[in-house]
């Protein structure tokens, strides 16, 4: 079984951050912070580790658009602005800030729970491509390196091609390291054929 969704709600009003709390208990999701100050919830987030923030746009401390960019510029978690306003203007600023759903109250059970799972969802995406984007970076600059040391290896030792390939995998193999870092030695002069 899976590890419940952890949440924390920065919502200005008592009784709907209670109500919430309420309603995402009820679901299985796991209340991990709760507060009324944008501040406090770029804190609370952080400590927890949570996978979504629920936040209201007008808060104390820090509004919640403010702390929606801090969140997400960290890539710290899924936000979800739950806020009474629903003017074009702020839902642009909302989606500019890094939030990857947003629902007006008064809001229903059926409207929120499909909401938490976009946001997550679309998250998750993004933190996936991060990561594969990443991966695909790194396996640029290792295939930089190993062509400068095959370079280096056919213009200053003779090799062909094929040979100074060969002899950047032999080399990873048996000293046990990768092809970049062998080629990485081959480029500062310390490995030669």
């Amino acid at each position: 079984m899976a590890d419940p969704v952890r949440i924390v709600v920065a919502e200005d009003e008592a009784i709907i951050r209670l109500d919430l709390k309420e309603i995402l208990e009820e679901e299985g999701y796991l209340i991990v912070g709760e507060t009324s100050r944008g501040d406090h919830a770029v804190e609370l987030v952080k400590e927890h580790k949570a996978d979504l923030a629920i936040l209201d746009i007008k808060m104390p401390g820090m509004d919640g658009l403010t702390a929606a960019r801090h969140i997400t510029n960290e890539k710290l978690a899924a936000v979800l602005i739950l806020t009474a306003f629903s003017q074009h203007d702020l839902v642009e600023q909302a989606r500019e800030a890094g939030a990857l759903a947003y629902l007006v109250k008064p809001f229903q059970k059926s409207d929120l729970i499909p909401a938490i799972e976009m946001a997550l969802g679309r998250h998750e995406q993004m933190v996936a491509l991060e990561h594969e984007n990443a991966d695909l970076v790194a396996r640029l600059e290792a295939r930089k390196l190993t062509d400068r040391a095959k370079g280096r290896l056919m213009d200053g030792f003779g090799l062909g091609e094929a040979a100074a390939w060969r002899f950047l995998q032999k080399t990873a193999m048996d000293t046990r390291k990768g092809v970049a870092e062998v080629a990485q030695s081959v480029i500062d002069g310390s490995l030669t054929p």
